[in-house]
């Protein structure tokens, strides 16, 4: 197959030599590296020219005649790639010599895989090791709860509720351009590879790499970072639903955005996709009407709900059904606490 690496850079040049040559160490060498810079300052041009002059695959440059940020930046360095698949490639990590002969292997033993990730090694600045991984940072937290739900194919469960996927660990089938394609108005709580995982994850496996082949690096200039294990998280009020009437995660406003991109293409393919969805937000609305009801009638919208498979559709990963069940049936005040 043919595989394509996106990558984006601006005012890369402290960490993007280091980058770029773990590229070009690969045991599998990229069919081509798609390079958008969003208009950088200092060296990273010369960086990217003097690379693409002596590798021996193809290295496609593009200088942003104006600033377009990270998500559109992103957004034109995929619409560019050529190959089958698309590896997402940030310009300040460190990829081991074998991250792209392990998800060629995974795409291949996988074939209805849309997606492939891996986990990270956590590093400083020195590319150091800060003694924790990706999957047990606290802005990730993908352990066996959740990949129990990927290997069952189910991996729209999890990532509805929280992210598991980073972008620079990532690559994902080109067929799926199309469909990701532009990508939303930039959302604080949904970043481009986000949008990218769980808009696939709706109508193809998503399937993962238990072995670290990225060095991630922490340092004091990068847009997103990770945070340690057993760190709190604390979400500002613009990670709630705001303007909505759901008084539950934002994963329903997740479910809106995935529903309204699938009824765009309007292709029957997408059927069940959006079959899922809208049965994700009628779960969502039952829940929200559930906060005024008497308990009666609580019991009759919760039982038909069991019934028709919504709870264990919508558990969160490290519940389940009957539990969200059984916590619907308290009055709102009292689950706010749950």
């Amino acid at each position: 197959m043919k595989l394509s690496v996106a990558m984006c850079t601006y005012n890369g040049a402290r960490y993007l030599q280091e980058q770029l040559e773990s590229i070009a160490a690969q045991t599998r060498l990229p069919d081509e590296l798609v390079v958008c810079d969003d208009c950088s300052s200092d060296g990273t041009r010369a960086i990217l020219e003097e690379f693409k002059a002596r590798v021996t695959f193809p290295v496609r440059l593009y200088f942003n005649e104006q600033n377009l940020r990270v998500w559109k930046n992103f957004e034109k360095a995929i619409s560019l790639c050529e190959g089958e698949v698309i590896a997402l490639c940030d310009q300040d990590d460190v990829w081991l010599p074998e991250k792209l002969g392990r998800m060629e292997e995974a795409f291949a033993a996988t074939p209805d895989a849309g997606v492939v990730f891996s986990d990270l090694e956590v590093v400083d600045e020195n590319l150091r090791p800060l003694g924790y991984r990706a999957w047990q940072s606290s802005w990730v937290e993908f352990g066996e709860p959740e990949q129990r739900l990927f290997r069952q194919g189910k991996a729209l469960q999890v990532l509805i509720t929280h992210n598991v996927v980073t972008g620079a660990a990532m690559a994902f089938r080109a067929k799926y351009k199309d469909l990701v394609l532009p990508l939303p108005e930039f959302v604080d709580w949904l970043i481009h590879d986000y949008w990218i995982v769980m808009l696939i994850a709706a109508v193809a496996r998503v399937t993962y790499i238990k072995t670290p082949l990225v060095k991630y690096r922490i340092h004091a200039e990068q847009s997103i970072g990770l945070l340690p294990p057993d760190t709190s998280r604390v979400f500002p009020e613009k990670f709630t639903l705001q303007n909505r009437n759901f008084k539950h995660p934002v994963q329903y406003r997740r479910a809106e955005l995935l529903l309204e991109r699938f009824l765009e293409k309007n292709e029957p393919q997408y059927g069940a996709a959006i079959a899922d969805l809208k049965a994700r937000l009628r779960h969502g609305q039952m829940q929200e009407r559930l906060a005024d009801q008497k308990f009666a009638s609580r019991v009759l919208r919760i039982h038909c709900e069991l019934v028709a498979g919504r709870y264990h559709l919508c558990a969160h990963p490290e519940s389940n059904g009957w539990r969200d069940a059984a916590i619907d049936l308290l009055p709102y005040k009292f689950k706010q606490k749950w």
